[in-house]
């Protein structure tokens, strides 16, 4: 059984660089495989190991400065759900390109995942997802808006186009695991909206904590790594990957004909040009000779 731990913390890190050669030797000496972003804003992301492995990383970044207090959500994969192990650094933890937003000066009101379904079912309160839309598409919170974004980077656009849908409005936000939310609720704050929620834990602690008899929520929540997708109680769901668009796709998508495996899907197979699909093709091919050797290919690191 493997653990993995979703991570997110901001803090102040002067120098993260200097923060990443120690933190990848740690996670590689400890068998830990994942994608952990540094930033001056802070870190994130999701690792995944045995428990001493887990605990060890996680013990070295509650060290790091102003991470004493680091929050992480645990849960188990039957496979290794990565890989391997990527420290990298980045302009911000998640790409939201609004430099004035900073969720440590002020975020929206947490939500805990036994609250949520009261708040949702208010009549003056407009839910929002601020996942991606091929995320939003394999499940989402009844009622809840989607942008339709592709890019986290495109909300603030869609909210000054759309937010006179939501005068007089409260506003609730979720997404995977509360990152999202901290920068889109102190966007929205900014935007001079007075009342922001959002869900404290994301989806993961809501599907962790609350039964699916009470919960609220339809469908799966897609999750980046090789599980896909998972379900209450972060039970693996039934999602695959299309590895030519990354977008998560059914048992039964695989038997539709504009299926195939590596190079299209019914979601992308218009979206790429026949350069394109011959590249995939020689990708695929190169990961099945890899695959047959005993080895992995860095091309089919997710859901191969």
């Amino acid at each position: 059984m493997h653990i993995i731990a979703a991570l997110y913390h901001f803090t102040r890190f002067p120098d993260p660089a200097a923060l990443r050669p120690p933190l990848r030797e740690l996670c590689e000496d400890c068998g830990v495989t994942g994608t952990l972003l540094l930033a001056q804003e802070g870190i994130n992301g999701t690792i995944a190991g045995s428990r001493a492995g887990i605990d060890a990383v996680l013990a070295h970044i509650r060290a790091l400065p102003g991470c004493a207090d680091l929050e992480w959500k645990e849960s188990t994969a039957s496979k290794p759900p990565f890989a391997r192990m990527k420290v990298r650094l980045k302009r911000e933890i998640v790409t939201m390109g609004q430099p004035d937003v900073d969720p440590r000066a002020k975020a929206g009101r947490y939500v805990a995942p036994q609250d949520w379904n009261d708040l949702i079912r208010s009549p003056d309160v407009a839910v929002i997802d601020t996942r991606n839309d091929y995320e939003v598409a394999i499940g989402t919170f009844e009622g809840a808006i989607d942008p339709e974004t592709s890019s986290f980077r495109d909300f603030p656009q869609w909210w000054e186009e759309n937010k006179d849908r939501f005068h007089n409005k409260r506003i609730a936000m979720f997404c995977t695991g509360g990152i999202r939310c901290e920068k889109s609720t102190n966007f929205l704050l900014g935007q001079g909206v007075e009342e922001v929620y959002h869900l404290k834990g994301g989806i993961l602690k809501y599907l962790e904590e609350v039964p699916a008899d009470d919960s609220t929520w339809q469908g799966e929540c897609f999750v980046f790594d090789r599980r896909v997708s998972v379900g209450h109680g972060l039970v693996e769901g039934p999602h695959d990957l299309c590895h030519a668009c990354r977008r998560p796709i059914l048992p039964e998508d695989r038997h539709r004909p504009e299926y195939e495996h590596g190079v299209s899907c019914h979601q992308c197979i218009d979206e790429t040009s026949a350069d394109d699909k011959a590249r995939f093709r020689e990708r695929q091919h190169q990961i099945d000779l890899a695959r047959a050797r005993g080895e992995t290919h860095l091309g089919g690191v997710i859901g191969v």
